[in-house]
């Protein structure tokens, strides 16, 4: 039995409307206006199945300062259940829902906590405090731009401790700077485990001694916040070491859909690739999902992505499929990055500056001692902040290549004009 198991969420964002979405179907609109409350409710549901300690929310709950009644006793509720199941709750507030926004007179449940301006320590269980003691600050007012991690402190004779912070931790240049610190910030501070809000993307920064986590929002809610979406599920053990397992909760899903065209040979292929694109996304996702089709590469198709309305009538006739089923899918939008037809064998025979560099590509494909050397440059390339968020972490072969694809695309529409 673990000594303690909470779980760590984040940038609930509860009534924020879903954007990028055009004619939306009836159903589906009303389905989005609630994905944001039925995410919560997951999360809630999910604290009762693993029957954990406690749920930490670390800041931006409410999407804005101004916050809903809706959104204000909706989550009040969630907390009243969790408290029925003698499930502890702890939330600080971030730069979306800051302390001096309006906030109903509701009654909190007794088994919920929520930190105020300055940092404050509480124990997870009042009867046995030497389980764990929980640190957290919220925002009085939404700029806070000093570094709030350096004025936590933990003395570590007092058990597991747990930070409780809405912050940029390294200088995601994505995010806005608020309560900007360092790794070593937060080490400094003796706190086990930092339970971090603020950045969009769930990501482990460091794995132990502190543990350091971001859950990222558990529902994206426009096309850049793709891919699965949840919270962390934490268990600490009697020495101190922490297991993370991260857990979706997102009822609709946001992809990004790339297709090339260059073996394409008719509008019918334009349907039908999209199409089976869309289903096998569908199924892996296992929820609704909202997406943008990308259609990329060289091909005769690509005069008849010109044509004058021609990809929002692709669009409707992707979406008359969709919908037709729940889960559903839903094309938010078509972009043509498509470029008329290039004899490539030909320009790789020349003689010419990009002769040489399609030879050279070609070389890195098919040598393995090239790829190798290729991914040593980009792995430089990602320890350095300016550079990371080019490249996707933990890339494997296959994302190699695709990226050593993007790279000879972008070259050759760089050296050959179009005609």
């Amino acid at each position: 039995m673990p000594r303690l198991r909470f779980i760590h969420a984040a940038d609930l964002h509860l009534d924020s409307p879903f954007r990028g979405l055009r004619s939306v179907a009836p159903d589906i609109g009303q389905m989005l206006q609630q994905a944001t409350f039925q995410t919560y409710m997951n999360i809630i549901q999910l604290c009762m199945d693993e029957k954990v300690d406690a749920l930490l929310v670390a800041g931006d709950t409410y999407d804005g300062a101004d916050r809903s009644l809706q959104a204000q006793l909706r989550f009040y509720q969630g907390l009243g259940q969790l408290n029925d199941a003698g499930i502890a709750s702890f939330v600080c507030h971030g730069n979306h829902d800051p302390l001096n926004g309006w906030l109903a007179q509701l009654k909190r449940p007794p088994l919920s906590w929520q930190f105020r301006e300055t940092v404050e320590a509480v124990p997870l269980d009042p009867g046995a405090p030497e389980r764990a003691i929980i640190y957290g600050f919220s925002y009085p007012r939404q700029d806070v731009t000093n570094n709030i991690a350096r004025t936590f402190r933990h003395d570590p004779e007092r058990g597991f401790a747990i930070g409780l912070l809405h912050a940029n931790v390294g200088g995601d240049t994505d995010h806005a700077n608020y309560a900007p610190c360092t790794i070593d910030d937060l080490t400094a501070t003796d706190i086990n485990y930092w339970a971090l809000g603020h950045i969009h993307k769930h990501r482990v920064l460091q794995q132990q001694e502190p543990t350091v986590v971001y859950p990222g929002n558990p529902q994206g809610r426009h096309p850049n916040e793709t891919g699965e979406r949840g919270v962390y599920y934490v268990e600490v053990d009697d020495n101190g070491q922490v297991t993370l397992q991260f857990r979706p909760v997102d009822v609709v899903r946001w992809e990004a859909v790339t297709l090339d065209i260059s073996d394409m040979d008719s509008d019918q292929d334009l349907v039908d690739v999209p199409t089976q694109r869309l289903e096998d996304t569908l199924a892996a996702a296992e929820r609704s999902v909202l997406c943008r089709v990308r259609l990329i590469g060289r091909g005769p198709l690509h005069s008849t992505l010109q044509r004058d309305g021609y990809l929002e009538s692709l669009r409707i006739a992707l979406n008359s499929t969709g919908v037709q089923r729940l889960p559903f899918f839903w094309c938010e939008r078509v972009v043509d990055a498509t470029l008329a037809p290039l004899d490539r064998e030909a320009r790789r025979q020349a003689g010419d500056f990009l002769g040489t560099v399609l030879r050279s590509i070609d070389g890195l494909r098919e040598n393995p001692d090239g790829l190798s050397d290729l991914r040593k440059t980009l792995d430089d390339l990602f320890r350095s902040t300016r550079f990371r968020k080019y490249f996707p972490e933990g890339y494997n072969d296959a994302e190699l290549l695709n990226m050593l694809r993007d790279a000879e695309e972008h070259i050759v529409t760089a050296l050959v004009d179009e005609p």
